[in-house]
């Protein structure tokens, strides 16, 4: 890889490193990407760990070492980064009785539908994401209405949370 990478790059390498060292501290984290042409300084690192929701735990010996909870659901992202995600990847939003319908970039479905299935996002029951388009299905006593109008408020973005046919008329 060149010194040039995107953080969905960075993060990805840098979940990899933690799965496959013991890695005791964002400066050897820092050198570890280096050595794998990936340039990025200790606040980057110490950013992507916390949007990561890496820890630090006791390793075998006693040493403190960072890592990745094993189960997705165990790993809340926090709500400033589905903001984020959310402001930067979703361009449209529609709702049709308990779903709402996110269009992303060509390829960018997948990094929203992360975001919110690791948000534990009040009446979100779950995702699925193709390319383009992100299906997001709401708790029956929520509603695709309500809950789009949640998401919008929550990512910033222009939206009232009705129906593309209420949008219409």
């Amino acid at each position: 890889m060149n010194g040039r990478t995107s953080k969905t790059q960075r993060q990805h390498r840098i979940t990899r490193l933690l799965e496959s060292h013991a890695v005791t501290s964002q400066g050897q984290l820092v050198e570890l990407l280096s050595a794998e042409g990936i340039d990025a300084t200790q606040t980057t690192v110490s950013r992507d760990l916390d949007e990561l929701g890496a820890l630090k735990v006791r390793a075998p010996g006693g040493d403190t070492v960072y890592a990745l909870p094993a189960l997705p659901v165990h790993q809340l992202a926090p709500e400033d980064h589905l903001r984020r995600v959310l402001g930067e990847w979703v361009a449209e939003m529609a709702c049709s009785g308990n779903l709402v319908v996110l269009r992303t970039p060509p390829g960018s479905a997948h990094v929203v539908g992360s975001a919110l299935d690791r948000s534990g996002f009040p009446g979100l029951v779950g995702t699925v994401a193709g390319d383009d388009t992100v299906l997001v299905v709401a708790a029956e006593e929520l509603g695709g209405a309500a809950l789009a109008a949640r998401l919008a408020e929550v990512a910033r973005i222009e939206g009232d949370g009705r129906s593309s046919t209420e949008q219409e008329q």
